[in-house]
């Protein structure tokens, strides 16, 4: 099963147990977090959606805050000896996702189904 977010203005597909880098969140590492921005939803090839998608929440786990790698800004303008240098690091959180709660049902196996029909009569 797998999910997709929106957090920090960006988009996200998360499965139970994968580690993902977002904006930073004012959060402590170790505290639970939830996103309810939830834009589409997966289970076995069945797919929710839209307004359906909406009951589905995705929980995880702050395992660390920490700074990205540096990007440097510089600025110049030929012939007129402007130069600006200036560096950056983004800040981000690492949350790793524990559950996904409220997606759709998986579509049952042919030998389910049989069984089902079997017992039906």
């Amino acid at each position: 099963m797998y999910a997709v977010i929106e957090t920090g203005g960006k988009q996200y597909r998360v499965e139970k147990g994968s580690l993902i880098r977002i904006e930073k969140l004012d959060a402590a590492e170790g505290e639970k977090v939830t996103f309810e921005r939830v834009i589409l939803a997966s289970n076995n090839g069945k797919v929710v959606a839209g307004p359906d998608a909406a009951k589905v929440k995705v929980e995880g786990t702050v395992v660390r805050q920490g700074k990205g790698k540096k990007v440097i800004v510089f600025k110049y303008k030929p012939k007129k000896g402007y130069r600006r240098k200036q560096g950056h690091r983004q800040l981000f959180t690492e949350v790793r996702v524990d559950k996904i709660t409220g997606g759709p049902r998986a579509p049952k196996a042919k030998k389910e189904k049989e069984e089902e029909e079997a017992k039906a009569g």
